[in-house]
């Protein structure tokens, strides 16, 4: 990745432009927008600028128009300029959404968030953050590896694993403190969670990094340098100022809590605070910050695994908004389309186990003696093992999953063995329970029992 051409300085510019540039550029009552985007000068450059003007001049148009759309934050960048904000048609329109969507109830055709399936559907987007984010700052395992470990409770193997347990525990721990008022103290906090035990200097855990520790972001060849983050001597007071903004809620200028969520997030990054593990960070504040303002539905969303999937525009992201005056409104940009992204791939998500778990609730139906004896993790667990023959199960990954007693699950998985639905074994000296490969057959044998039969009535 390239850092961006920076644009060219609106004072500087105007005095070159002359006086007829000048007034076809006013004249044209040029607006924030090219086409409904929030250009970067690097982006529009190459693009054909309206007939008569230049592209320098066209550039001057728009950054005149912004000026009265930008608002100053609380915040300094590295020069001392003042870090900005705008709220652009796209940015009004996104929000309008999630306050749609993830504001109120979810609306389909069968609730999916009884306090049963919240449990379960949260413990499955905590693991899937907690992978991808891992992965985003270069945790090498797979999915399935480490979903296995998270649901098992295994310990991790290495230091890829361990940061992703490190992860998944903040962000269990982030759902503890949704009521509490952010501190520095609760900030170095979460960074000692996510870094423990991931870190080549083991002092770096749950600190701000010193003078001495100079921190630059490179690209990934390691050959051009992105980003180089404030003064170590400046963090503390930076870190008291970000954690005043997190608390704040009707100050001027008004920040909508989602956009405040994002700033949080942009700010960890652009500040660097930590030796090590400043993007995990970044992310779990995120999502404290949205907690604590009643997002309850983000709890369910994953932003890492869409930034997994194009880095380079998260990077793009933060760069454009550095080189351009420290105007965040390009990141915004960004993360608010992650955010819809998220919503939708939940909703869909929702409605294709909606579906999954009806297609084998249909089936238990035409087995009455074994669906009367079903719970809902039960029943969830039964859905999953249809389409994953072969699969294991324990006593410790169904209690994580459904968050249930050691004894519940226990004798949740134990039933299913009486019932012959599920193979019993042993690993080690833990009992193991596999989902037979016929376990769709063996519910429809169950179905074609008489009645009588079933109840073990004589013929």
């Amino acid at each position: 990745m390239k850092i961006p051409l920076s644009p060219p300085e609106l004072s500087e510019l105007l005095p070159k432009l002359g006086m007829t540039q000048l007034h076809r550029v006013l004249s044209r009552e040029l607006g924030p927008l090219v086409g409904g985007r929030y250009f970067h000068w690097d982006e529009l450059r190459h693009r054909t600028p309206p007939a008569g003007l230049s592209h320098e001049a066209w550039w001057a148009g728009i950054k005149i128009a912004r000026q009265g759309l930008l608002r100053a934050l609380p915040f300094q960048d590295k020069l001392k300029r003042p870090v900005l904000f705008g709220m652009p048609d796209p940015v009004l329109r996104v929000l309008h959404g999630i306050d749609r969507r993830v504001g109120g109830a979810v609306t389909m055709e069968k609730p999916m968030v009884s306090s049963e399936d919240r449990d379960r559907y949260l413990v499955s987007s905590l693991i899937e953050e907690a992978i991808t984010s891992s992965q985003l700052e270069g945790a090498a395992t797979t999915r399935e590896e480490a979903k296995a470990m998270l649901r098992s409770g295994r310990k991790p193997r290495d230091r890829s694993e361990r940061m992703i347990v490190n992860n998944f525990r903040v962000m269990e721990h982030i759902r503890e403190l949704r009521d509490e008022a952010l501190t520095p103290k609760i900030v170095l906090a979460m960074h000692r969670i996510v870094s423990q035990d991931t870190l080549d200097d083991p002092s770096a855990v749950g600190r701000l990094r010193r003078p001495n520790e100079k921190i630059i972001v490179m690209d990934a060849t390691r050959s051009h340098v992105l980003h180089e983050p404030p003064p170590a001597s400046t963090l503390p007071q930076r870190l008291e100022r970000l954690c005043a903004f997190a608390n704040e809620t009707d100050g001027e200028p008004f920040v909508h809590p989602v956009v405040r969520a994002v700033l949080l997030h942009y700010m960890v990054g652009y500040d660097h605070p930590f030796v090590d593990g400043n993007g995990r960070t970044a992310r779990a504040l995120f999502y404290w910050s949205l907690a604590r303002s009643g997002y309850w539905l983000m709890e369910y969303i994953s932003i890492s695994s869409l930034l997994k999937q194009a880095p380079a525009q998260y990077g793009r992201a933060y760069l454009h908004s550095e080189t351009d005056d420290s105007d965040t409104t390009y990141f915004i940009l960004h993360q608010l389309s992650v955010i819809e992204r998220a919503i939708k791939a939940l909703y869909e998500y929702l409605a294709h186990k909606t579906s999954e778990q009806r297609s084998a609730e249909r089936l238990l139906r035409h087995a009455p003696r074994l669906a009367d004896q079903f719970n809902y993790r039960q029943t969830a667990l039964l859905t999953h093992a249809l389409k994953h023959p072969g699969h294991d199960y324990t006593v410790e990954s169904h209690r994580r999953s459904h968050r249930v007693t050691l004894q519940t699950a226990r004798t949740d998985l134990l039933t299913l063995a009486k019932l012959n639905l599920l193979e019993q074994g042993k690993r080690s000296r833990a009992l193991v329970f596999y989902a037979p490969a016929d376990l769709r057959a063996r519910i429809e044998s169950a179905a074609r029992i008489p009645t009588r039969q079933r109840r073990g009535t004589p013929k």
